[in-house]
């Protein structure tokens, strides 16, 4: 059993524009967070089709091990994901729902880089984050996501 905790929220107005910080958002089921680009269908990949484009998360044991093991210094907001978690084994959360906070989430795919983020941020990302990049999900019940909410394995 497992047990996290969100360290940081951030949402984009728009495809490519700078991730904002947020101590809580509003999750919507079939949406996505308010106020974010994939929300309003404006990210860089909202044309594709696909499930998984509601929340993305990434743990922030990997941004501390990009910077150890490749030297590369990538914030939260950089990531270009939208929650930073702690203790949560992300990868194995794939088909699976879970909590944050009152909010259920079912992971749908790992969210691998692309030459976009690399793009966005610095080089050697890419290669970094391969298979350790995070994980798509989409809202199931809704509500509101908060600094240091526990993330934890949905019971039902």
């Amino acid at each position: 059993m497992w047990q996290g905790t969100v360290v940081s929220i951030q949402i984009a107005p728009r495809g490519a524009a700078a991730m904002v910080p947020l101590e809580a958002v509003e999750a919507v089921p079939g949406k996505g967070l308010l106020g974010d680009r994939y929300f309003h269908t404006v990210g860089t990949y909202s044309e594709r089709p696909g499930s998984g484009r509601q929340v993305t998360l990434i743990e922030a044991e990997t941004l501390e091990a990009l910077r150890r093991e490749a030297s590369i210094e990538l914030a939260p907001a950089a990531s270009r994901r939208n929650i930073t978690t702690r203790g949560v084994p992300l990868n194995h959360l794939v088909g699976r729902r879970f909590r944050v906070g009152d909010v259920v989430l079912e992971g749908r795919r790992l969210c691998e880089p692309c030459e976009h983020l690399q793009s966005l941020t610095k080089p050697g990302v890419l290669k970094a984050l391969v298979h350790r990049g995070g994980l798509r999900a989409d809202i199931v019940v809704g509500g509101t996501i908060r600094l240091s909410d526990p993330i934890l394995p949905d019971s039902e």
